[in-house]
């Protein structure tokens, strides 16, 4: 068995010099945040102009503020954001001509799709690779989620030159951050969250991830998401349009607390909320954050990040408390992390009951064909330490939780 991975560089990082050299050159640049000119290079890249409606350009603005607020983001992290200010832009523009050049793309169905529901690092990434396994099934790859449409001078329409960028942008990823790759193994065709999507809208909490921005958090808090939730359903009937089939299997984190504006959009969908003990939740999901932050943040604030997201994991979980019973008893299923755990696919095999759905021989088969090449563990497993990397004790975190617990039987996990 392979040792686990410790990394014990968290508060004083130890750089590679291609990480130095890395880190320099994006110190080197001036990255600035203007709205006109990232809009500009947008409609350059897209050769054409028009965003559909305009009123996703006060959100941009307040995204570019926050971004620009956040003083500790370095010229990685912020070159970063940059580039992919660009890129949901240039995606909006597609979209929005895509669909005036073919308006019935807003007459596709999409049919009771299964959604997956969880915290970050509760096993919704599994759940959701292992169940697009089954063909049957359209799901969104990693590369089809940066790019939802062809550029125009892109050779292959189906899909070959965006995948080839994808697979670019991962290669260069790796050699800055060789251990993400046991944390979360994000790969050209690794199954991605939807979010991406309604990034287009610029209404979700990705940025978050990318930096400290509580400004937009608290803006985003007051969005009416059920807005943000169709334009992310018109996405999907594009790539339904562009190529099928018609019945999704979708996941974000972001749904725990967007229930209601998730239903409105989706309402015969099925829903899949797994659990996992919070604790083991947050030292995962800041342990990489804090692994990510040697390249992009100037200094590592391992305590700040952990109080922020303790406070966000926090909100997630209470607005899924809140929220849980308003989803059809029929058709939603509670994934607790250890039955998933000891059982992947018979947990698949009772979403797709409540999905009315069978698992065919072939299905079965290609569901065991993922498992066989994806152990739990294949690039490694990284060994936590939350008291010692992040000053937290993992009790009094547990005991925040409590309200949590008592609604869901969810097995504490050992540190």
């Amino acid at each position: 068995m392979t040792a686990p991975i410790r990394i014990d560089d968290l508060r004083e990082p130890r750089l590679t010099d291609a990480q130095r050299a890395a880190i320099a050159y994006g110190d080197s640049l001036d990255v600035t945040f203007d709205a006109d000119a990232l809009l500009a290079h947008a409609c350059e890249r897209a050769r054409c102009d028009d965003f559909g409606a305009p009123d996703f350009r006060g959100r941009l603005d307040a995204m570019i503020a926050a971004v620009d607020a956040d003083s500790g983001l370095g010229g990685i992290g912020r070159l970063a954001v940059h580039q992919r200010t660009v890129r949901l832009l240039t995606a909006r523009l597609l979209v929005e001509r895509l669909v005036r050049a073919h308006p019935e793309i807003l007459d596709v169905d999409l049919p009771a799709p299964i959604i997956v529901i969880g915290l970050p690092r509760s096993g919704t990434t599994h759940l959701v690779n292992l169940i697009a396994a089954d063909t049957r099934l359209r799901s969104l790859p990693f590369w089809e989620s940066q790019e939802p449409c062809p550029r125009p001078d892109d050779a292959d329409p189906a899909g070959g030159d965006r995948r080839a960028r994808c697979a670019r942008d991962y290669e260069a990823q790796m050699q800055m951050v060789p251990l993400l790759k046991a944390m979360h193994h994000q790969h050209p065709d690794a199954i991605e969250e939807e979010i991406e999507l309604e990034d287009l809208d610029f209404a979700s909490y990705t940025l978050e991830w990318l930096a400290r921005v509580p400004s937009w958090r608290d803006l985003y808090f007051t969005l009416e998401h059920e807005r943000h939730y169709a334009y992310l359903k018109k996405v999907l009937q594009v790539l339904t349009f562009l190529r099928g089939p018609d019945r999704w299997v979708l996941k974000s984190p972001q749904h725990l607390e967007q229930i209601p504006a998730l239903l409105a959009t989706f309402p015969d969908a099925t829903f899949a909320i797994t659990h996992r003990d919070p604790v083991s939740v947050i030292q995962s999901a800041i342990t990489m954050l804090a692994y990510g932050d040697r390249m992009r943040r100037r200094t590592i604030e391992p305590e700040a990040l952990a109080a922020y997201w303790v406070d966000r994991v926090d909100q997630l979980l209470r607005a899924c408390v809140r929220d849980r019973n308003r989803l059809p008893a029929e058709r939603s299923i509670d994934v607790l992390f250890h039955e998933f755990m000891a059982d992947d696919v018979g947990m698949v095999n009772r979403i797709y009951a409540c999905n009315g759905r069978s698992m065919t021989y072939t299905a079965r088969a290609q569901l065991d064909a993922f498992m066989a090449a994806n152990p739990r563990g294949k690039h490694g497993r990284v060994e936590y330490n939350l008291r010692g990397d992040f000053g937290l004790d993992p009790d009094a975190v547990r005991d925040r939780f409590s309200y949590y617990f008592d609604r869901f039987p969810v097995a504490v996990e050992a540190e």
